[in-house]
């Protein structure tokens, strides 16, 4: 059966450099995949390209490629990325040039149509998210390197898999099966063992004397092995550190995702019938992926500038540290009474230890966050206010910093349009733009979903202990927009059997207060032992605008893991 080799070499702008030459070297790839975007990228390429308009792509990339171009030409192995962020044509060009100045031989093609930013000039970036036949058109042209914008993360791997496979538009499964794939893959290590809620328990150990084995101190890049039908085994080169077990895969799987659909642009995976089965050591087989039609729209992610924010930390050091901090909260209150931002955020972080040891952890942090859309407002406004009280407030003053100018911060909002209205183009290395048709307009396949019925009968009575709930149960959470995400997950039947009736979502909000005034919704996924919440509104207006402490909830999963509740002792 002809397989697709497909690997990983960045899950962000700004990940390991030299992932690119580590994945060309380390094994058998046909197509190695590179994933440089995401909803602030997108803000920080927009600025980029507000001082130059020839900016606007990943430039990490190409410094990336100027030492691996080479290696991937004289192994055949094709490189597709979202690198080319609001200019896929820039850097398309620019890989070009690179390569004429190598002296080596590769075709570049990119995809367009993503940039609808004629159609919301109140933005500063909106970008709709493409599938990958984009990507399969250039690659069928014979592409070496594919250079995309805002395509979805998985399109990465979708477009490789049309190209090779021939998948038609309506073959749903399959291209969920490829959809599954490449959610797995966009994060990089975090399907190696990265991020990973159990990683205590393979600490740095080493196996068969080389550093692989669960050596979690420099995890390797995955890969996934994609058959024709649409299954797939998780794996990684032999001899990379990190790990590909079950967890490790379920927990990616659950990462900022929403319900059992997830829609994408060219099928709606459905994340409830996948299947999960340990196919040797390092290697996880995924089958069972069933598909629906795509909705009729594609998302568009816009950004905007949201006005300006800056911050402030008071160390609050010893005794009466709640007195302390009420007094300089008074202080800069009646301070912002000729000039007051229009948000004053402050947060209190006991840090502090009784009878501590060191200085340090005796202290507390009370932090300022100001936002307003004049910049004056949180400049000198803040800094002025904050630093005049050095000599004048709570015995043992000071700050982490001295606030600076104020900086400014972006908002991201989604849209919709249809899927017809974007013209979705692949521009080949001889200039050619082959038009890419939008998904026919078929009548959707609708998969049952798991209902309340479908979960297992609770366990029975017997006795319990108050522990955190991480002792039993793993846990990933990130963002998607202002929501987070929490998937939490379980390795055994007899676990599954508690957590699934345990961890309601009315138990949800009473362990993580900050949610009990929002809106909390929970999905069942019996086939992963999980259960994944969305918590709508918890990050404002997304990660851009840094509204909270975690601005991506990246850590709201082991939170909720060290929170304690009543757990069956057979099971600790």
């Amino acid at each position: 059966m002809s397989v697709l080799r497909v690997g990983n070499a960045s899950g962000f702008y700004g990940d390991r450099f030299d992932a690119l030459r580590e994945m060309l070297t380390g094994g058998e790839l046909d197509v190695l995949t590179g994933d440089y975007l995401a909803e602030l990228t997108m803000l920080i390429l927009g600025r980029d390209r507000m001082k130059d308009p020839a900016a606007g792509y990943a430039r990490t990339f190409l410094r990336q490629l100027e030492e691996s171009l080479g290696l991937a030409h004289e192994r055949g192995v094709r490189i597709v990325t979202n690198a080319g962020g609001l200019n896929p044509a820039g850097l398309a060009d620019a890989v070009r040039k690179l390569a004429d100045r190598l002296g080596i031989p590769v075709r570049v093609a990119h995809v367009e149509g993503d940039d609808l930013g004629s159609r919301y000039p109140d933005s500063l970036t909106a970008h709709a998210y493409l599938g990958g036949f984009g990507i399969a058109a250039c690659l069928r042209e014979g592409a070496d390197v594919v250079v995309a914008g805002r395509v979805t993360d998985a399109a990465l791997v979708t477009g490789p898999a049309v190209a090779r496979f021939g998948w038609g538009a309506t073959q749903y499964d399959r291209l969920a099966g490829a959809v599954v794939a490449g959610h797995v893959l966009e994060c990089g290590t975090q399907a190696t063992g990265g991020n990973y809620a159990f990683f205590a328990e393979g600490g740095t150990r080493r196996e068969g004397g080389h550093g692989g084995g669960r050596d979690l101190r420099r995890p390797g890049f995955p890969l996934a092995e994609i058959h024709e039908d649409g299954s797939c085994v998780i794996t990684k080169h032999p001899g990379t550190g990190g790990f590909v077990d079950v967890g490790t895969v379920t927990a990616q799987l659950l990462y900022e995702t929403g319900g059992a659909r997830y829609a994408g642009p060219d099928v709606t995976a459905r994340l409830d019938t996948v299947r999960l089965t340990q196919d040797g050591p390092d290697r996880v087989r995924i089958d069972g992926v069933r598909g629906e039609a795509p909705p009729p729209t594609l998302k568009v992610g816009r950004t905007r500038l949201g006005g300006f924010r800056n911050e402030v930390v008071f160390v609050l050091t010893g005794l009466d540290i709640e007195a302390k901090a009420a007094l300089v909260q008074e202080q800069m209150a009646d301070a912002f009474e000729k000039s007051r931002p229009a948000e004053v955020r402050w947060e209190l972080v006991r840090t502090d230890r009784p009878d501590a040891d060191t200085e340090e952890t005796a202290g507390a942090l009370l932090r300022l966050v100001v936002r307003d859309p004049e910049q004056e407002r949180v400049g000198r406004a803040l800094s002025g206010a904050a630093i005049e009280l050095a000599l004048a407030s709570y015995p043992g003053f000071h700050v982490l910093a001295p606030p600076g100018k104020g900086s400014p911060y972006g908002v991201f909002e989604a849209a919709y349009v249809p899927q017809e209205d974007v013209e979705h183009v692949a521009v080949l290395d001889d200039g050619r733009r082959v038009p890419v048709p939008p998904p026919p307009a078929a009548a959707a396949r609708v998969v049952e979903q798991a209902t309340q019925a479908d979960l297992p009968e609770p366990l029975p009575p017997g006795p319990v202990r108050r522990a955190p709930l991480g002792l039993v149960a793993g846990a990933r959470s990130g963002d998607k927009g202002p929501d987070a995400n929490v998937g939490v997950w379980v390795r055994t039947d007899e676990a599954w059997r508690w957590l699934a009736h345990e961890l309601t979502a009315e138990r949800f909000r009473e362990l993580v207060p900050e949610s009990r005034n929002l809106t909390v919704t929970r999905h069942p996924l019996p086939r992963l032992r999980a259960l994944n919440f969305v918590v709508e509104g918890i990050l404002g207006a997304g990660v851009a605008s840094q509204h909270r402490f975690d601005p991506q909830a990246k850590a709201l999963g082991e939170w909720l893991r060290s929170r304690c509740l009543d757990i069956p002792e057979a099971l600790l």
